[in-house]
């Protein structure tokens, strides 16, 4: 008597994995946010913040978290989008330098109302945030036709 296990019935090797789009990329994650290495420190601080902007804050990173990587910066890149480092201002390219975050070679920005900004490191569909940018200050956008 043969003691191996019956096969009823083989498996198609014709059949794949049927998935929405590429399992890797972050694009289609929802963000999450690392609070940890947020500066409370001149110049883009978090510091210097008021009840009534923490708030607007917390509603819009709120409003992020229903959407996409994909939806804030692909269908929203002219609001929110990477930032090479050498872009920044030269106070905030010192900034990474004394966080010891000079090896990076992007950074995020996400628009919040106006010329607010918040600015971090994407990694994986993860931000972690860094500043707090009410003037528009980290990469001034250059005005138009110069």
């Amino acid at each position: 008597m043969s003691k191996h296990p019956k096969i009823e019935k083989a498996p198609s090797l014709s059949k794949q994995p049927k998935a929405g789009g590429d399992p890797t990329s972050f694009h289609q994650m929802k963000p999450s946010w690392r609070i940890a290495r947020m500066e409370f420190v001149d110049p883009f601080g978090w510091h210097a913040l008021d009840t009534l902007t923490v708030g607007v804050i917390r509603t819009k990173l709120g409003q992020f978290e229903t959407m996409t990587w994909s939806d804030i910066l692909v269908r929203a890149k002219k609001r929110n989008h990477s930032v090479e480092v050498g872009k920044l201002c030269p106070e905030a390219r010192k900034r990474l330098e004394h966080l010891k975050f000079d090896d990076i070679d992007q950074l995020v920005s996400l628009h919040l109302t106006g010329i607010q900004r918040v600015w971090g490191i994407l990694n994986n569909g993860v931000l972690t945030l860094l500043w707090w940018d009410p003037k528009h200050r980290v990469c001034p956008s250059l005005p138009k036709n110069t």
